[in-house]
């Protein structure tokens, strides 16, 4: 969406830091939280200060004592034979193994999750875990304990701060996102068992000894097609759990991460086959 769509969609006056602070607090967001944020700036309308303005409002409704994590993946580090939005020609994977650049914590940029998580990944502060493809950055008191110990092997599983998150009875916002972008039900898919799950080999870019690698790794065929059914089952079923609400000009849910996810384990071994 452009900016002038924005201006044109957003409704009476823009959003400001103040607003949105306000509005999540009314949503529930309260200080001391462990708080996962998927968002889309452009669902919020138009916001005076951009990433920046949702950023601080996000930290404000916190506290100090709060503290934020986002999603901040960089999956082009990743094996080109399974690239699909675009795929590429099979002749360019062995260059791209062998000259794609390694991950680099405060380099390499965010890809696929949006603006506020890229400008949020910038921030004085913030810590961002080592995993090449699908680290989390998080900023606060929890930040260190969530980041710190982000295996290689199964990169959504137990060794990642979904599950630190989970240790930590952490709660999820959906800033303007779907139940599509709640990726705590990886997490779930791996302590899920089913007759479909996959084990897959993948791969990313790493400096070793300041010697280019292709490092690989293991993980699950993971398959986020019925996130959002979950998501709808799990709101309908427990009722009360999650809080809907407006942040800004766009919609917004909050979810303790806990539940969703123990809830999500037993819909999947009910229900992929």
């Amino acid at each position: 969406m452009t900016e002038e769509a924005v201006v044109v969609a957003t409704q009476e006056m823009p959003a400001t830091v103040q607003s949105i602070r306000d509005d999540l607090t009314a949503l529930g967001v309260a200080p001391g939280m462990v708080l996962l944020v998927h968002s889309s700036l452009s669902s919020l309308g138009w916001v005076c200060g951009g990433p920046v303005a949702v950023v601080l409002a996000l930290e404000e409704a916190l506290g100090p004592e709060g503290t934020l994590v986002m999603p901040t993946y960089s999956d082009d580090l990743s094996e080109p034979s399974y690239w699909k939005n675009p795929p590429v020609p099979e002749a360019w994977w062995t260059t791209i193994r062998q000259t794609m650049p390694p991950y680099d914590v405060r380099l390499t940029p965010t890809r696929g999750v949006g603006v506020i998580p890229e400008c949020f990944r910038n921030q004085a502060g913030t810590l961002r875990s080592l995993h090449p493809s699908d680290s989390f950055a998080a900023r606060g008191p929890r930040a260190k304990t969530i980041v710190s110990e982000h295996t290689l092997d199964f990169p959504m599983g137990d060794g990642s701060p979904l599950a630190r998150i989970y240790d930590l009875d952490g709660r999820i916002l959906l800033l303007g996102a779907t139940f599509q972008c709640a990726s705590s039900l990886h997490l779930a898919e791996y302590r899920a068992e089913y007759p479909k799950k996959k084990q897959v080999k993948r791969g990313a870019p790493a400096a070793v000894e300041g010697k280019h690698v292709w490092m690989e790794f293991q993980d699950f065929d993971w398959d986020d097609s019925d996130f959002s059914a979950i998501g709808a089952s799990f709101a309908a079923e427990k009722t009360g759990l999650v809080r809907s609400g407006h942040v800004a000009n766009g919609t917004a849910q909050l979810i303790p991460q806990r539940p969703f996810i123990d809830y999500a384990v037993g819909w999947m071994e009910k229900n992929r086959q």
